[in-house]
């Protein structure tokens, strides 16, 4: 793709960036015609629950963004178990993300920062091995914890997801800095190593992570669930999404039109050199790449100059 004249902030001197990790988080069976129009109906493909480590080049703190799926699935609410059954999600969770980082020689009690994309199962986990961490997650996700199962027997949203006395809701008034093509950002260490960037359209608080991965450029977006198959991102397909009987859109994300226009400032990355992009439910990258070194203690190597 052509550079489209867009910029991301240029190193200081001694930059600091960020060591990015894959780690498995389950895998999930995804309809195709619920994510990209033109696909035959029934087929489906095995997708990752991609969760990511991030560790600080300076003062070695590490973060991790999203814990996948639960093994337990009685963890999650009535609600959700049975749209999970209804959907054929069919999830295997051979390694937990608190195990995937014990593997990578992390333990979860190390973690300072656990920020979660949004609410949804496959990407909330199971907080309790994370004792020490603070937990980050975007203000639209205040609402559907507070008004969550069981105080709402009915919602897909359990009020323990996370643990409240560590959770720090993000207000929209702090994402105050625009970054590249991305009009809400917040400096999260305040010395340009990774932004928070506010991601609307999925559901409400959905957030997305752009952190530098070098001293001298390199730079990864992890978007969670902004689309759930990469060809969304390159242009290449159409959000799907269906009209039923009453009238009403139905569509994996929440709001379409805005989650299109996330979509369009993420494509935009594409055309900057050194930055590279990966979806939560990767299928793609994930085969070229699960068991590589691009999975913790190994890191995801940056795009060279």
């Amino acid at each position: 793709m052509a550079s489209t004249g867009l910029m991301l902030p240029p190193p200081s001197v001694d930059q600091p960036f960020m060591h990015v990790s894959a780690l498995e988080g389950g895998n999930i069976r995804i309809l195709c015609d619920l994510v990209v129009d033109g696909n035959s109906q029934g087929e489906s493909i095995s997708c990752p629950s991609l969760a990511f480590s991030l560790q600080h080049s300076k003062t070695k703190s590490w973060a991790v963004f999203d814990l996948g799926i639960r093994r337990d699935l009685e963890g999650y609410t009535p609600l959700s178990q049975e749209r999970i059954k209804a959907m054929k999600f069919d999830p295997v969770v051979n390694q937990t993300v608190a195990e995937s980082l014990v593997k990578g020689g992390v333990y979860p009690h190390q973690i300072e920062t656990v920020i979660i994309s949004h609410l949804h199962w496959d990407h909330i986990g199971d907080h309790e091995p994370f004792t020490r961490a603070t937990f980050v997650v975007g203000e639209g996700c205040r609402e559907l914890l507070t008004s969550g199962y069981p105080i709402d027997p009915n919602s897909l949203f359990s009020s323990t997801a996370l643990p409240h006395e560590r959770t720090k809701f993000l207000p929209l008034s702090d994402f105050s800095v625009p970054i590249g093509p991305f009009p809400l950002a917040l400096d999260f260490f305040g010395d340009g190593s990774m932004y928070v960037i506010d991601a609307p359209g999925h559901i409400g608080g959905h957030i997305n992570i752009l952190a530098r991965t070098s001293s001298d450029g390199a730079w990864i977006l992890l978007g969670g669930d902004s689309a759930h198959d990469y060809r969304l991102i390159t242009g290449e397909k159409e959000v799907a999404h269906s009209i039923d009987s009453s009238g009403r859109v139905w569509c994996m994300h929440g709001d379409k039109d805005k989650a299109v226009e996330n979509i369009a400032r993420i494509r935009s990355l594409l055309g900057i050199p050194r930055v590279q992009v990966l979806i939560a439910h990767d299928s793609k990258w994930y085969e070229e790449n699960k068991g590589s070194a691009a999975f913790l203690p190994g890191t995801i190597p940056p795009l060279a100059a």
